[in-house]
This record gives C-alpha cells, structure tokens and sequence, in this order.
C-alpha cells in the first residue's frame, strides 16, 4: 500500500522513465547476470554439498565424483565472474543514467535562473543534486535490479523443488513468498515514514545551512552567534534521533530475516532427510546438497527490506525532479515603462518559495519615494534579502505587487537596470581590464568618464599610479584591490549606469571600522540625488538616512526616522549601542 506513491510517481515520471527503453537491452543483460550469480552460488554449495557426501560413501569408481568436482570447480569460477559482468553492466547503466540526469537537471535550472530563484533556495538545488539524483541511483542498484533478481529465483526455487516434492513447493512456495512480502512490508509500514523524515531533514539542513553560513555576519554582528548554533544543533539532533530508531529497526529486522533463513534451512533438513533415505550414500547423498544451497539465497532477499522502506523517499525524489519546469518559461508580454516620479511601492507582499511553502515576508506594505535614503534591517534569514531581490524584479510576490512607477517591476524584465542598480556585499571583478570591469556599468563610456567616476570613488590616484593606468589587468576576482577598492570600483559602475535608484546589499561586510566609514561617505556623497535601499546588518552610518525599517521573521516589526526611534525605541538604542561598542 505504501509502494503506491513511488509507482504513480513512476507512471507519470518523465525524467527515469525513458530511461526504460533507451538502455532495454542493457537492463535485461544486468538482470540475467544478476540470477546467474546467485544460480552459481546456490549450485556450487548444491553440487559441494552432494559431492563432500559422496565422497563419504566410498563410491566404487572415481568418475561417480568426477561430474560434481568439474561443476564445482565451473560454478566456483561463474559466481564471482557472473557478478563481476553483473556489476559492470548494471552500475555502467545506471552511471550513464545519473549523468544524463544531472545534465538535464543543470539545463533545466539554466533555462531560466531568475524563475528558478523564485521558487528554490540554494538549499534545495543541493538537495536535488546531492540527495534526489542518488536516490534515483539508488532505485535501480538497491530496489529495482534486487527485487526482480529475487522473484526470478523464488519463481526457479518453488519450480525446481516442485521436481522433487508438490508439497514441498507449494511450503517454498509460502515460506519465501512470506520472506518477499512480509519482511518489506514490514520496513515499509514501520520505518517508511521515518526515512521519509530523514531525507525532509536533510534537506531542511541543506537549505538552512546554506542560508545562514551565506548570513553568518548577520549572526554574528547580531550578537546571536549562540542562538544560530543551538538552532543548527537542535536541527542535528532530531536528525540523529531519527537516525538512531531506524538503525534500531533495521537491526532487529535483520536479525528476525536471518532467523527466517535458519529456520528454512532446518526445513529443508527435515524435509531430505524424510525424502532422501538411503545407505552407504544412497539418495541421503542429496541432504546435504539441498540444505547448503539454502545459504547463497540469503544473498539475494536479504537486501529486500531495506530497498522497501525507501520507496517513499524515491517517490519524493521523483516528485521533486518532476514538478521542475519542462521548458524555458516564455517571456512576460512586455509592458509601458515607468513613468516619474520613480516612487516604489510595496503594497501587501507576501513570499514564499515553492519547494519548502514557507512563508519568507507577510504581508509588507512599504512605499519609497524617489530619492529617498532607507536602510532595511534584519537578522539572516529575516526576508530583508529577499525584499531587496522582490524590489529589484528578480522574484515574483506570492500575494501583492510592487510597482515603480505605474510598472509592476516583475514585468520589466532587462530593463529593470536601466531603473535599479545593486552594488553587491562581495563586488567581482573579472579578470580583464580596469577600464573593463568599469565600463560594465555603461559600455558606451568614453576614457574620460570612466577617469571621471574613479576620481568621484577616491580611486583615481591610485588607478593612474599602475604600469598601465586604466588598461591594468584586474586578477580573476579582483585580488589586486582590498575589499573597499573593489567596493569603490563597484559604485564607479554604478556612477556611470546613472541608475535613478541604487540597491546596496551590505557593502560593508568584512570591512575595518574606518573603512566602512569611509565607504559610506562616499555611497551618500555620490548618490545624493538618488534613491537609496540599503540592506544592512548593523547600524553604523544609519543617521545618513531618512528612513530605518526592521524586518523580523517576514514582518516589518518597526519603522522610523532614525531621530524617532533613538527617541521612541529602547530596542534600537540598544543595537545602536551595541554597534559603537558601548
């Protein structure tokens, strides 16, 4: 009942299906050679069985064990050569499988990133890479390629024995018919659901820590270093527990499976040595053969139940692979451009990704007029990062809207940049020209404006200083320039962009006091006449605004000039203080 998930899944699934078909004769070879590995090891303790009690009955002539010592010498070599081709085959099949999905995972999410965004975290790419893309590895080597090699041979064994004894077979019959439903039937009823929250665990890791170690200065400089770690670790603990009931489980189903096995190779002794009575070798001769053949099929169920249980957590996999989007999204029917005054307006946004339906922003209502200078405060994952990626058009709101203008500005498009511009907390620098990496902002600038916005950041002296000026060669990442001179580099782009409006995602991270100082003059000196967000972490330099907004846990907890609050607000007296090191 509880396998039903993973063939729905499987039945509507575009992305393993195919597979099926394109590799048919591949899947059909592993299996063949997977039934002959566990044939050779059932056969060669069959015929060493026969042959250990034939040699111990004295046998008139040497050739009455010659045909028992040659097929245990050609099954002895065939198992571990069947196995050997078996592996071969089947992981060489599923590798060329895993690789094509992982290519076609890496071209959906290129198709159109920004649309990706909106609905996945960082996290959740992991999650699909390191965790949903194994599983479906997993699927084939641990479920698929197992449990028809297992019913092949229940279907061979019940056969075979049927040759000796009808009523013994229809006991196989039973007896492993029990072994291939009950025991993964049991895994899956009991420890199913608890696999299943393992792998929503290990994804809620993913995503978490890769949000907060990208905010970890938020954490930091939050004073609220010890809180992100008890949070981690209460994460890990539940994880753990979860973990600890499942190896519990396990242990004690494999030891109930083992005993299954011990009781039907004492079955099998009982049933022989009622079937095969004889002297001096007679038919006894076949005791031993029937009893030591039981012990290779072992090998063949023994995996059964463990495969079971994960057949909801493939069923998540594939549902997660699916809901991605088939085709490129097409482009939105283009829209007038804004008309001044360039206001934003912010009107009852609400957020939430797609892949985790958690709720980021709740219902934020801001409005920003053209010119003016806001900070957004907020601890890491508070959805200040996100309002800024909501404002800039890079996400969609799940409820609400946000207009420039008259313009939604998730209808703009390119265009959004000739309006917004974002000076990043990390600026890169490619690895190419001065003058290059300058002119990114507007790549019709002629030599003298660029010397012009480089004058404007205080870089100017230092450019002209250079062997070659304005054509020295920038290191891959910009390791030629300290963390502010890649900053300032960062706003002469945005100088000659001439963008009515600039978006600065915490510039100053990782900077010394004087530094930071000293780059926010600049940023309020040189964008005087423009409209300023600034996403920030802390409080210095926040008198050069007009306007502080703190978001908490999605909501706009408390906003004010910065006059107002040090007047109305303990709370924000306290971070202030705490920033100046009082």
């Amino acid at each position: 009942m509880n396998k039903i998930p993973l063939f729905k899944e499987l039945k509507h699934d575009r992305w393993v299906k195919p597979f099926f078909k394109q590799y048919k004769k591949t899947l059909v070879t592993a299996l063949i050679l997977g039934f002959f590995t566990f044939f050779c090891g059932s056969a060669l303790m069959f015929n060493s069985g026969y042959l250990i009690s034939k040699s111990a009955s004295l046998p008139v002539n040497i050739l009455l064990v010659y045909v028992p010592i040659v097929l245990t010498r050609a099954f002895g070599i065939g198992r571990p050569l069947f196995k050997y081709l078996e592996r071969l085959t089947s992981h060489n099949w599923v590798l060329k499988m895993t690789s094509k999905l992982r290519l076609k995972l890496y071209q959906t999410l290129e198709k159109d990133a920004v649309f990706f965004k909106r609905d996945y975290r960082m996290g959740d790419v992991l999650g699909l890479l390191a965790e949903d893309i194994n599983h479906l590895q997993n699927l084939y080597l641990r479920t698929i390629f197992p449990t028809v090699i297992a019913w092949i041979i229940y279907i061979f064994v019940v056969i075979g024995v049927g040759f000796f004894s009808w009523w013994f077979a229809l006991v196989m019959l039973l007896y492993f018919g029990g072994i291939l439903i009950v025991f993964p039937l049991w895994s899956v009823i009991v420890n199913g659901a608890r696999q299943k929250r393992e792998k929503v665990l290990k994804n809620e890791l993913y995503t978490d820590l890769t949000d907060n170690v990208l905010g970890i200065s938020d954490w930091i400089f939050s004073q609220r270093a010890q809180e992100y770690v008890a949070l981690h670790e209460d994460s890990e603990a539940e994880l753990l527990a979860v973990q600890a009931k499942l190896r519990k489980f396990n242990n004690l189903r494999n030891f109930l499976f083992e005993l299954a096995f011990g009781m039907l190779a004492i079955l099998t002794l009982l049933w022989t040595s009622t079937r095969f009575i004889g002297t001096h070798g007679g038919d006894a001769n076949w005791i031993a053969a029937f009893v030591l053949a039981v012990f290779p099929l072992v090998d063949a169920f023994a995996g059964l139940p463990a495969a079971s249980q994960e057949t909801n957590i493939y069923a998540d996999s594939l549902n997660r692979l699916n809901n991605l989007p088939d085709k490129a999204i097409t482009k939105k029917v283009e829209t007038d451009l804004p008309q001044n005054p360039l206001d934003l307006k912010v009107q009852h946004v609400s957020f939430q990704y797609t892949a985790t339906q958690k709720e980021v922003l709740k219902d934020i209502t801001i409005n920003i007029s053209q010119g003016e200078k806001i900070a957004i405060l907020g601890r890491s994952g508070s959805g200040k990062s996100t309002l800024a990626n909501l404002l800039r058009g890079d996400l969609q709101p799940t409820k609400g809207s946000i207009l420039l203008g008259d313009a939604v500005v998730s209808t703009l498009d390119d265009t959004v940049a000739d309006y917004i511009g974002v000076i990043q907390q990390v600026p890169y620098l490619f690895n190419t020209t001065v003058i290059n990496n300058v002119r990114l902002g507007n790549e019709n600038a002629t030599e003298k404006e660029v010397w012009d916005v480089l004058e404007r950041v205080n870089l100017k002296k230092m450019i002209a200083a250079l062997p070659n000026g304005l054509e020295t060669m920038v290191d891959e990442a910009g390791l030629r320039f300290s963390g502010g001179e890649r900053h300032r580099l960062a706003l002469a782009r945005i100088l000659l962009q001439n963008t009515p409006i600039v978006i600065l995602d915490e510039p100053t991270v990782g900077l010394d006091p004087i530094t930071e100082q000293a780059l926010i003059n600049t940023f309020m000196q040189e964008l005087k006449n423009k409209t300023i967000i600034w996403i920030t972490h802390h409080l210095k330099g926040i008198d050069n605004v007009d306007r502080v907004i703190f978001i908490e846990n999605g909501i706009l907890e408390m906003e004010g000039s910065p006059t107002y609050l040090e007047q109305t607000s303990a709370r924000y007296r306290n971070l202030k203080n705490i920033d100046n090191g009082e």
